[in-house]
């Protein structure tokens, strides 16, 4: 009876109008974003560019998505969701052809800053898009649905990118970086044309003392995702092919955490399953700490990112949804920025701070110093829902 009533709510949410275009232009989007995210720095790497630099290029991208973001609930408000994506999809996807002439550092930043702007785009307005298409009851299982979409994307394009390099060079792979995320122009062009909940009465300014732990939460664990992305396939990079593959697990995972934290935010309330979904994510963390330190069998680094993935995956949707709720309809445009700084910013500084911790002191100490952050994060996250179930 249970499977049935989940059945029928998922058939139920999937009717939503707007809900199945908007996971088609993320998966498009996302799927764009996931072909360039691990090829891009190991082009730098393999033409003689540091670790430090390799990781700069997620950095870069990372940074301009931020600061874009900032900008972006102006944006909803001014031209409405579909402009802001289709501008989003322009700015992602056809900069990446700069990358046919020149492989250089100053050319390859310099797209990268244009590309993380469109993504900033894309990230904010999509997020916000979907808490503005279904109730706030569907709101966890929504978010969760459009994080299948993107994670699918990403299950497809990480390895996908690596593998078309591997065996054929990076010229196709930036060429499908430019094309990919202008099929997701298509699908915006069918969304309904909403914006923004208007405010009324409702201050512009989110609750930062409700949002900081969900808002850390996301941060860190983003930090360490993006380390392992950038740094992974370097870090075993005399099995290249192998790193595609766990990114792969890793995407996976993340679809199964997104949608069982979504579908818990919907039946228990959201930020139940925050700090359990941390601590997956440092088992994980530290299962890829130990495959490099002793050159470990696949199964290890497969089952660090299955257990990386799946934490990944439910903090993202927890600490969204967390945010969601504590913001308010008026603010969600505010709220979804909110939400993909922390998540960019993270997994921008984690590809930079990571890069150069490998650098200085090896890749083992790059996941043993993640695993320790999400971990110090996930105590405080625990300290500070005791004392609210206290207060409650």
């Amino acid at each position: 009876m249970a499977a049935q009533a989940d059945s029928s709510h998922t058939q139920s949410l999937l009717r939503t109008p707007g809900l199945l275009t908007a996971m088609a232009m993320g998966g498009a989007a996302f799927g764009g974003w996931a072909l360039l995210l691990p090829v891009v720095p190991l082009v730098v790497s393999a033409a003689g560019g540091s670790d430090a630099l390799a990781g700069s290029v997620t950095g870069i991208f990372m940074a301009a998505t931020v600061v874009t973001q900032l900008m972006v609930p102006s944006m909803l408000r001014r031209w409405g969701h579909r402009v802001v994506l289709a501008l989003g999809c322009v700015l992602l996807g056809p900069p990446s052809l700069v990358l046919l002439l020149s492989t250089d550092a100053v050319p390859v930043l310099a797209v990268s800053a244009v590309r993380g702007s469109g993504f900033g785009m894309l990230t904010v307005a999509g997020s916000a898009l979907v808490a503005e298409l279904v109730p706030r009851s569907a709101l966890g299982r929504a978010t969760g649905a459009q994080g299948i979409a993107i994670s699918a994307a990403q299950v497809i394009g990480l390895p996908a990118g690596l593998a078309v390099y591997q065996r054929l060079s990076e010229v196709p792979v930036f060429v499908l970086g430019a094309l990919v995320p202008m099929v997701a122009v298509a699908a915006i062009s069918r969304l309904p044309n909403i914006r923004p909940h208007p405010r009324t009465g409702e201050a512009g300014r989110l609750p930062i003392t409700m949002i900081l732990v969900p808002w850390l939460a996301i941060a860190v664990v983003a930090a360490a995702f993006g380390g392992l992305s950038s740094l992974l396939p370097i870090a075993i990079s005399d099995r290249a092919a192998l790193a595609g593959g766990v990114l792969a697990v890793v995407s996976a995972a993340t679809l199964v955490g997104r949608y069982t934290a979504g579908t818990a935010a919907d039946r228990l309330g959201p930020g139940r399953v925050l700090v359990p979904a941390m601590a997956s994510a440092v088992f994980g963390l530290a299962c890829f700490s130990v495959a490099v330190a002793i050159h470990a069998p696949s199964w290890l680094l497969v089952v660090g990112a299955v257990g990386f993935g799946f934490g990944f995956g439910a903090v993202q949707n927890e600490s969204l949804v967390m945010i969601f709720t504590a913001s308010g309809p008026a603010r969600f445009g505010a709220a979804s920025a909110g939400w993909n700084i922390g998540f960019d910013a993270g997994t921008g500084i984690g590809a930079l701070t990571l890069g150069i911790t490998a650098a200085v002191a090896g890749y083992v100490w790059v996941f043993g110093v993640a695993a320790v952050v999400v971990t110090a994060v996930a105590a405080t996250a625990t300290v500070v829902g005791a004392r609210v179930d206290r207060a409650g």
